[in-house]
This record gives C-alpha cells, sequence and structure tokens, in this order.
C-alpha cells in the first residue's frame, strides 16, 4: 500500500460484471479530474490466444482436463505483483494490452488474441487493475498485499454462468456445449484462485437475482437489474455513513453490521455514492504528499 501512489483493484471471475463496474469507475475518474493509469488483467495472462490453445491441447493430452485462464501456471502472478510493488513505490511500471478482438487490434496492427508490446505506464495519481487475480495469493506471489482498495464483483454462481453463457455465445460465438466445457475445465482453479480471493477484499458486490435461475444453462435471458438486488459487504464498516446510504438508496436495508443490501437498479448509484469519496481520500492523500 502506498500514500504517493495509490492503486484500486477490482477483482472478479469471467462473467462477473467486472467490466461494468469498471465503467463506473471511469465516470468518477472523469468526474473528479482523476489520472488514472488503467491494467487490464488478461494483459497478465502468460499465453496468446494461439499458444494457449496449444497449451491446453498438450495438457489434455497429457491426461489435464482442468488447465485454464485462472490458473497459475497460465498467468504471471510475480510480473504482476511486481507491478504493483513497483508502482506503490515509484509510480512507475510497465504494461502490455492484450487484444481481444480485431477492432482493438486494429490500431497496433497485429491479429486478435495477441499482446501489444511492454511499455511504460502514462503518467498517473493512480493505478487501476481490472482483472481475474487482483487479490491472489500464492507460494510465488502476493499480489493482494498491494492494492491500497480491492473490490470484490462475486455475482452468485448460477447468474454468473448466466452472463458468461450469454456473452460467449452472442458476442463470440461459442456454442452452449463450448461454454459449459470452459465452466467445468475452470471449476478446479476457481476454486483454488478466484474464490478465496474474496476474502482479502474491503468491499465485496454480490448480485442476486431475485427470478428463478435453477437451471443457468437454459436460461434464455440475463436476469435484469430490477430483477435482483445486490448485497454490499465491508470488511471494515468503519467510517461507512450506512444511514446516508440507506436515505440515498431507497428501498435498502441492513442485513448485518457491516453489509447493505441495495436494489439491483441503484447498483451504479451505491458505488457512485460509495466509492467516490474513497477515491478521493486516497487521491487528495497523495496530491498533498507530493505538493
Amino acid at each position: 500500500m502506498s500514500a504517493k501512489h495509490p492503486i484500486i483493484a477490482i477483482t472478479g471471475s469471467s462473467g462477473a460484471g467486472t467490466t461494468s463496474v469498471t465503467r463506473v469507475f471511469e465516470n468518477i475518474f472523469r468526474r473528479e479530474g482523476v489520472r488514472a493509469a488503467v491494467v487490464e488483467g488478461d494483459s497478465f495472462h502468460r499465453y496468446d490466444r494461439t499458444a494457449m490453445k496449444q497449451r491446453m491441447a498438450a495438457e489434455e493430452a497429457a491426461g489435464n482436463r482442468t488447465y485454464s485462464h485462472f490458473g497459475e501456471d497460465a498467468n504471471l502472478f510475480p510480473e504482476l505483483a511486481e507491478l504493483f510493488r513497483q508502482y506503490g513505490e515509484t509510480g512507475t511500471g510497465t504494461v502490455r494490452k492484450y487484444l481481444h478482438n480485431d477492432e482493438e487490434a486494429a490500431p497496433y496492427r497485429q491479429p486478435q488474441g495477441t499482446f501489444t508490446p511492454w511499455e511504460p505506464l502514462p503518467e498517473s495519481e493512480l493505478l487501476f487493475y481490472e482483472g481475474l487475480h487482483g487479490a491472489v495469493v500464492t507460494e510465488t506471489a502476493n499480489v493482494a498485499q498491494h492494492p491500497d482498495l480491492l473490490i470484490g464483483v462475486v455475482p452468485v454462481i448460477n447468474l454468473e454462468w448466466i452472463q458468461k453463457l450469454h456473452r460467449d455465445r452472442i458476442q463470440r460465438g461459442y456454442s452452449t456445449e463450448a461454454v459449459t466445457d470452459v465452466i467445468l475445465r475452470r471449476m478446479p482453479d476457481y476454486i483454488h484462485y478466484i474464490v478465496p480471493q474474496f476474502q482479502r477484499t474491503h468491499v465485496n458486490f454480490q448480485r442476486v437475482p431475485v427470478v428463478d435461475t435453477s437451471n443457468p444453462f437454459i436460461a434464455r435471458t440475463i436476469p435484469t437489474a430490477d430483477e435482483s438486488i445486490v448485497v454490499i459487504r465491508f470488511a471494515n464498516p468503519r467510517g461507512i455513513d450506512f444511514p446516508y446510504l440507506l436515505s440515498m438508496l431507497g428501498g435498502s436495508w441492513m442485513s448485518r453490521a457491516n453489509t447493505i443490501v441495495v436494489p439491483g437498479g441503484k447498483m451504479e448509484l451505491a458505488m457512485q455514492l460509495i466509492f467516490t469519496p474513497m477515491i478521493m481520500r486516497l487521491v487528495d492523500r497523495r496530491r498533498k504528499m507530493v505538493g
């Protein structure tokens, strides 16, 4: 953790909704005039798309059907931890981008599914990470020790699967069977690397549908925000103005001393109310230190 070079990390599984949460933070940064260096978690995968397919095929041929992007061997955990450490100490570091599609790849004149070269981070007031492993801890890397603000995005698992199924089928053209195979293959790494992160986060957002999602593999639509509630848990509730949040977020209630439940349609407003003062405390502290 660093007063002069703060780090904010959002962590969540594929299909959890971290991209939508990132847009909320981008709006806060733009509105408040905060210069943030953005790091995408996918850029710390070990292999590009072609190499990953080859590695997975080799692992499967060797009898390992659980090799996945969630696991340690498929990612650069020590390098991610080192970036966080270096940024916290000096405000510098090197990053790259993973080019998911042709639109992202066009400016770089590279094929989709490849990485751009490593480049220095732009000058910034804070580092903002969004990806799978912002709070991961292994024998070789402790990423979780560095961020000043760690946020978990954790839909109940059936909803997470529904969101992933719809995204991969509609946006990426995969079949239901192919997406289901991915979910099953990732499950051991999901349990060992993704789930433990949420005991280390400072704030968790868990979206819970209030419609039947008993069989996510046949769901025709993703439950809407109005068909959901959001459980927001604070690891340390000291300083959180719950009466203010309850007054601003109509229909909300406290389920525990450190937990507020809000209507799904007010999730983005809740994030704005909760995180704007947190971000500005980090930035104001930094600005005072650097004069």
